[in-house]
């Protein structure tokens, strides 16, 4: 049944021309992110918008620009939820383990309650046995979810409006591309009919 797959073979990337070098200045990459995986991203648009003059080149460099920054975007929001899960395993103990403690014993408390949460993150047995507690009261991974997203809320709201920007200024570059190129095939349509008189 199984048989080799013939995969189509990979497409040239579009390399931006010579004389347009100048309007594609190198990409400002954060520590951690990959210039090949920008490369990659800025060769699938400038395949797929296949620009034609120095006006949508710098539309097509703009579209991969802000698609890279939508990545980075949802990278960074994925390891802040990371962060706060932390944060909201610590908030879980501490309802667990601080409940009807003592109040001369509490700063006590509350500093094994932070070491919990640390090793939960740092040590994986430790993070076994301490979710098997928080499901013996009832916190399963969804409580701890619902906790990392009331404690990340206003943050997320801020990556929420960064994705939705990016988004409104690519789609807008989209459709200026759209109505240059529709703009040139009217022009080239009147031409002809001027030739056909």
């Amino acid at each position: 049944m199984n048989g080799p797959v013939s995969l189509p073979p990979p497409q040239s990337p579009i390399v931006l021309p010579s004389e347009f070098e100048a309007l594609c200045p190198p990409p400002q990459l954060l520590p951690g992110e990959n210039i090949d995986h920008y490369h990659a991203v800025q060769a699938a648009i400038f395949r797929d918008i296949d620009p034609q003059s120095a006006i949508e080149w710098l539309l097509a460099i703009d579209i991969a620009e802000l698609s890279w920054e939508m990545q980075r975007y949802r990278v960074l929001r994925h390891r802040l939820l990371s962060t706060y899960r932390q944060k909201a395993v610590e908030m879980t103990l501490r309802r667990i383990d601080l409940a009807g403690i003592a109040p001369d014993f509490q700063d006590v408390a509350e500093i094994y309650t932070i070491g919990n949460a640390l090793d939960w993150q740092l040590d994986s047995s430790a993070a076994l046995d301490i979710e098997a507690r928080l499901r013996s009261y009832g916190f399963d991974q969804h409580a701890i979810s619902m906790e990392v997203y009331v404690q990340a809320r206003e943050i997320l709201s801020l990556f929420e409006s960064l994705l939705n920007g990016a988004q409104l200024r690519r789609l807008m570059l989209l459709k200026e591309i759209n109505n240059l190129r529709g703009a040139k095939l009217a022009e080239l349509g009147n031409v002809a009919r001027r030739r056909g008189q």
